[in-house]
């Protein structure tokens, strides 16, 4: 069974005193919901929460307080997980080569980065696809998994916002190895030396997750909420009746777009409008935004 990877996540924490109820409402939660993920960050040793939109996180936020008493539950803002990938294909070489006295690192590849096509992307939830086309043993074989390790690694987190890639191809067709100085641990950093420096020749970009989005109202109400849409940078895909005075909308929208929703979608149809919504894709983000979402990123970082 396919599970779509999470597309917004928030921080969460407790007292100590509802710790233990947190974290068993928690692994309950895991247990019932694919798409619902749980993750304690290394370096600040916070728990934040995953899921498939602002609603479905504030549910089961609301069932913790609810369910399993976790009445001192507080949460952070939400965040809008983005994605990257590249555009060109781009040829790389490069060596990573230490030496500081007894043993050194040596490690060279060779290949290229290239873009997965559209009717080529990937489910799986890696992202990437790494492709080995050595001829010969200049790199033995025992060291191509520690290059694959490298570039999975390395992709884990794109150079743009941080964000891990998705859609891109690896490939290694050549390197070399030095009999004393080489190892697997020299050729995983020769293959994120590779990601470092020819990230950007690629012209990466930010992709951001698009919603599916259906409104429902009474159709006395269509031309306003047609324009809540819009004004989040909706793209109408259809308008429908449902039935003689209700009507029904279909649009996809940037999630980033999609907060606080329900209280607009309430205020223009007096409180009769409904709406649910879905992952669909993601897609390039709009250059502007883009900029200032890099922006952003790099200002958080020199912060920290």
């Amino acid at each position: 069974m396919f599970v779509p990877d999470p597309v917004m996540s928030i921080a969460i924490d407790a007292s100590r005193d509802d710790q233990g109820r947190m974290q068993k409402a928690l692994r309950r939660f895991q247990r019932e919901d694919p798409t619902f993920r749980v993750e304690v960050k290394q370096d600040t040793n916070e728990t934040v929460i995953s899921g498939m939109g602002e609603l479905h996180l504030e549910v089961y936020c609301e069932r913790m307080r609810r369910e399993f008493k976790v009445e001192s539950l507080k949460t952070g803002e939400p965040k809008v997980n983005y994605r990257e990938t590249i555009t060109n294909k781009i040829a790389y070489e490069y060596t990573h080569k230490r030496q500081s006295g007894g043993r050194g690192q040596y490690g060279k590849v060779m290949g290229y980065f290239e873009p997965i096509p559209e009717e080529e992307h990937l489910d799986d939830k890696e992202g990437i696809e790494f492709v080995n086309k050595l001829i010969g043993h200049d790199i033995p074989p025992s060291y191509v998994p520690a290059i694959e390790k490298g570039f999975r690694n390395a992709t884990s987190k794109g150079l743009l916002t941080g964000s891990p890639l998705i859609n891109m191809r690896c490939v290694l067709e050549d390197g070399a190895s030095h009999e004393v100085d080489s190892s697997a641990e020299a050729f995983q950093a020769a293959a994120q030396g590779a990601f470092d420096n020819f990230y950007h020749d690629a012209n990466p970009v930010v992709l951001e997750p698009m919603m599916a989005v259906e409104v429902t109202f009474p159709s006395e109400f269509q031309a306003q909420a047609l324009q809540s849409l819009n004004t989040r940078e909706g793209s109408i895909q259809s308008t429908k009746a449902v039935s003689s005075d209700t009507s029904l909308v279909e649009a996809l929208v940037p999630l980033r777009r999609m907060f606080g929703y329900s209280s607009d979608l309430r205020s223009v149809t007096q409180g009769q409008g409904e709406f649910s919504m879905e992952f669909r894709e993601y897609s390039e983000m709009p250059q502007q935004r883009a900029e200032e979402l890099i922006a952003e990123v790099r200002r958080r970082a020199r912060e920290a």
